[in-house]
């Protein structure tokens, strides 16, 4: 299956979501908050892409099964 621009965009979201808990564990650290601020409408909008970005990536999984 080849992976067109949405599919990329997910990839790229998750891995970013990804790195950002690891963060946090590892260090108690949010790059997120560090980068858009604690909880502003920017740093909320990228939170809310990485979880639909997470369920972009579930469906994609899903279908490839297929």
């Amino acid at each position: 299956m080849k992976m067109n621009a949405v599919d990329w965009t997910a990839f790229v979201l998750v891995i970013i979501g990804g790195l950002n808990w690891g963060l946090i564990g590892f260090f108690n650290w949010d790059l997120v908050s560090a980068i858009f601020g604690m909880m502003t409408g920017l740093s909320r909008t990228v939170y809310g892409l990485v979880g639909i970005a997470a369920l972009w990536t579930i469906y994609s999984a899903a279908k490839m099964k297929q």
